[in-house]
Order: C-alpha cells, then sequence, then structure tokens
C-alpha cells in the first residue's frame, strides 16, 4: 500500500464504533474524503454525520459514493466483527483494494512519531483518557485516540498536535502488536477473550509481546506485581510509582505521589474507587518520563471530569444514587463495588447486571457469580451476544443458580426502571459492554421522577 498522505479516500466498514469513529473523525480532520458504514444508528454515528461524515446502515454496493470505488486512492478500514458476505465487502475484496484493520492504521499514524499506549485487560480507556488530559492540560502537541468519551471534551479524540500521539492498546484480535510505543504501560493481564486467545497463558504471552515493542531506549511501565520487567507503578507500595497519604474528602481522594526522584504533593482526584487511582498513577508516571512539567501536573488531574460509562454519576443525592459503567468482566465489577462500598459506606447497593457474550459468561461465570453476590440485590438481564451465536446451556439462568445471594433474579431490558424503583435502593449500578447502557437515560428520568 502507498502512503497515508497518498490516500485521498478513506471508507470505514463499521465506522460507528468507538476506535474507528475517532480514525474517521482524526482523517476528516486531514483533509481526507471520509465515509463509512454501519448496521445501526447510535451517538457516535450522529456525531460523524453532524461533522460531515456520511454514515451509511444500507450494505448495498450502490449507497457508496463512486469516489470511494477508486481503487488506487482509497484506503477500506475494517473491524472483523462484519461478516464475509458484507456486500460492500465483497466488492472491496474481489476489487483487490487496500484493506487495513484499525489497529493497522493506528500503527501507521503513530509510526515515526513519539507514541505513549495504554495496554491492560482492565483500565486502559480510563488511564488513555486520564493521560491525553494531562498532556493537554500541561501544553503538549498530543493527538489522543481514546476508547471511550472523554467527559471533558465530550469526544473520543483529542487533536492539539501531532508531536505526540496517546493511544489504547487494544489487546482483542491481538490489535496492540501493530503499534510501536516509545513509552508504554501495562495496567492488568487477567484471563479474558478467552474466545480468541484459548487460555490465559497465550493471553499473557501477547501482552510479553507488546511489552518486546518498547525499544530499549523507551520505557515500559508495570502495574506492581505483574511478572514482566518495567518501572513500578502502585497505590502505597513499595512501587517505583506510588501514590501515598491518601485522604478521602466529599467523594475525593486527595493524594501525594512518590516518584524515583521524591514526592510530588498536593494532587486531587475526583474518580471514585482504587482501580481509577491506580489509572491516575499509571498517567502520573507516563506524564512525567514523557517530560510534563511536574509542576503543572497537579492542576491537570484535579480538572479531569472521566470518561463516560466508566463509574458515572447519574444521579448523585443523599437519599439515592446512580452510576452507570461499562464493567463487563468479573474483575471488573469487583472494583465497581469496591468503590461503592469506599465511597457510600453502609448504603444498600443494587446491581443491574447484562453480560457481554456467551462465551466470556462461559469462561468466567463461576467468578461473576462470586463478585455480584456481594451485592444487596442482584437483577440480571438476558447475555448480549455482541459477536456471538448462542451456547447450548450457556445463559443468565445459568449464571442466576451460582450467585450466592437470595435477593438475585432475572429481569427483561426493558423492565429495568419499574424494577428498580420497586427496591428502593439507595445505591444503583447499571453495568455491561451491550445495551444496556442505552437504557440509562430512561432510568435516571424514572427515578427522577419517582424522587
Amino acid at each position: 500500500m502507498q502512503d497515508l498522505k497518498d490516500i485521498k479516500n478513506i471508507y470505514f466498514i463499521g465506522i460507528g464504533g468507538i476506535g474507528m469513529s475517532a480514525l474517521a473523525r482524526y482523517f476528516k480532520f486531514q483533509g481526507k474524503n471520509v465515509a463509512g458504514y454501519d448496521r445501526t444508528t447510535t451517538s457516535l454515528s450522529k456525531v460523524l454525520e453532524d461533522e460531515g461524515i456520511p454514515v451509511f446502515y444500507d450494505e448495498s454496493l450502490a449507497v457508496v459514493p463512486a469516489s470511494f470505488k477508486e481503487k488506487e486512492e482509497t484506503l477500506i478500514v475494517y473491524t472483523p466483527a462484519v461478516p464475509q458476505s458484507h456486500e460492500q465487502l465483497q466488492f472491496f475484496e474481489q476489487n483487490k483494494f487496500s484493506f487495513k484493520k484499525r489497529a493497522e492504521v493506528l500503527g501507521l499514524i503513530s509510526k515515526g512519531k513519539t507514541t505513549l499506549a495504554v495496554a491492560g485487560t482492565h483500565g486502559k480507556t480510563t488511564t488513555t483518557a486520564i493521560l491525553g488530559h494531562l498532556l493537554k492540560e500541561t501544553g503538549a502537541k498530543v493527538t489522543g485516540f481514546l476508547g471511550g468519551i472523554s467527559e471533558d471534551i465530550q469526544s473520543n479524540l483529542i487533536l492539539r498536535g501531532d508531536e505526540v500521539i496517546v493511544v489504547e492498546a487494544d489487546e482483542f484480535d491481538r490489535s496492540f502488536l501493530h503499534l510501536s510505543p516509545n513509552i508504554a504501560a501495562i495496567t492488568s493481564m487477567d484471563a479474558d477473550h478467552l474466545d480468541i486467545y484459548g487460555a490465559k497463558e497465550e493471553l499473557e504471552n501477547t501482552f510479553r509481546s507488546f511489552a518486546a515493542l518498547v525499544p530499549k531506549d523507551g520505557t515500559l511501565f508495570v502495574k506492581n506485581g505483574l511478572a514482566l520487567e518495567g518501572k513500578t507503578f502502585g497505590i502505597e507500595d513499595n512501587a517505583d510509582y506510588s501514590v501515598i497519604n491518601i485522604q478521602i474528602s466529599n467523594g475525593t481522594y486527595h493524594f501525594n505521589l512518590k516518584t524515583p526522584h521524591g514526592i510530588l504533593e498536593g494532587f486531587t482526584f475526583n474518580l471514585p474507587g482504587k482501580h481509577n487511582l491506580l489509572n491516575a498513577v499509571t498517567a502520573l508516571a507516563m506524564a512525567i518520563q514523557y517530560g510534563s512539567p511536574t509542576t503543572e501536573l497537579a492542576r491537570a488531574l484535579n480538572s479531569f471530569m472521566g470518561v463516560k460509562r466508566r463509574f458515572s454519576y447519574k444521579i448523585k443525592t443523599n437519599n439515592l444514587v446512580l452510576i452507570d459503567d461499562y464493567a463487563h468482566h468479573p474483575a471488573e465489577i469487583a472494583a465497581v463495588h469496591q468503590a461503592i462500598r469506599e465511597m457510600h459506606p453502609g448504603k444498600k447497593a443494587l446491581a443491574v447486571f447484562q453480560p457481554h457474550l456467551f462465551s466470556r459468561t462461559k469462561d468466567f461465570v463461576d467468578d461473576f457469580a462470586e463478585s455480584l453476590s456481594v451485592f444487596d440485590e442482584v437483577m440480571l438481564l438476558d447475555i448480549y451476544p455482541a459477536r456471538e451465536e448462542p451456547i447450548p446451556g450457556i445463559n443468565s439462568q445459568w449464571l442466576l443458580e451460582k450467585i450466592k445471594n437470595p435477593l438475585a433474579r432475572i429481569i427483561g431490558l426493558k423492565e429495568i426502571s419499574e424494577e428498580v424503583k420497586k427496591c428502593n435502593p439507595e445505591v444503583v449500578v447499571l453495568m455491561g459492554a451491550g445495551s444496556i447502557g442505552e437504557e440509562v437515560e430512561t432510568v435516571k428520568k424514572a427515578l427522577e421522577d419517582e424522587v
């Protein structure tokens, strides 16, 4: 394929995804002719259309503008989730267009530029957003590709120049092996995506391959305790970069940061939960290594507002709290529970959870049951299939039978509001990576009307 700068047209198949839409907006900003297909209208695809990027919801070739059928000037960026029977995909394949996955394109964009990459089975979206925010707020000319919508800029793309690239390094489908990071972090290596990797050991080996991409003059940061060589980060431990002297006031963390060069004081961080505190120290360590002015970092961190669907408060009063979270792995559910108990001690907590993928439910059913059982009450939705076909015997009833909580039951997606109101809970958390996120505003309105 010719150089990216020689490409005039970029057509995305699966343009509405969180990662794909950021790339589409980046190329539009670069002056490219951008369009794409997606299956359904979403808030992300509407934003693209508002910014002048055509999005087609029909897979027929007839809707594709003629300019995108010019083979020599067009690049096709696709997601593997699109079936091979897709009419547009078949046309581009049969006519031998240049094809790239999203991760390959990110690799091309970041090649030759200083690149900061955040990897890990949990925490990478929030850490990437914090890191991009820190660099932006301390004056770096940064482009950031985020895996979520930053509340600060209401976007998944930071565009402040191109001297440094900040990118979320996704382990799914081994995507992150296309990157060339100068500074990288690995936040966690818990078993996940076993439909891709088969075994936890293979997933860990792939993380080691990612770590090996960091050059000798680069820096790898790893969570303290992971079986990897690198500079360490942690919370109140012996890590190279560690959060110390933690105090909580009105749901906000106040802390100092121990570094190899001394202690930095006076940090304030507004996201709840130890998992988010770990995300903050990771981003701070990477920013310091990059060369961000340390005198500016406390101010920058204090102004970070969070990422949508990452412990996002939708209602926060003395009598009622509603939280929206993307948690779809047992370790993430446990982290949400820890944050609720820390920030809202003694309150009755109801978890509404939509399992994501039949394979993930099958692989981690006992861990899911354990992490959900500790809530005061649990409501389960049916499994969200995403890219998968059903697996016989793998369903929410099977998971329910393993949950050791007498106040656990299955409800329908459209029943959430009514069922939650019946419970009269003090803290409600909606969790999952599927369609449950689209119900949050409905639930919020129903609860506010009740109040």
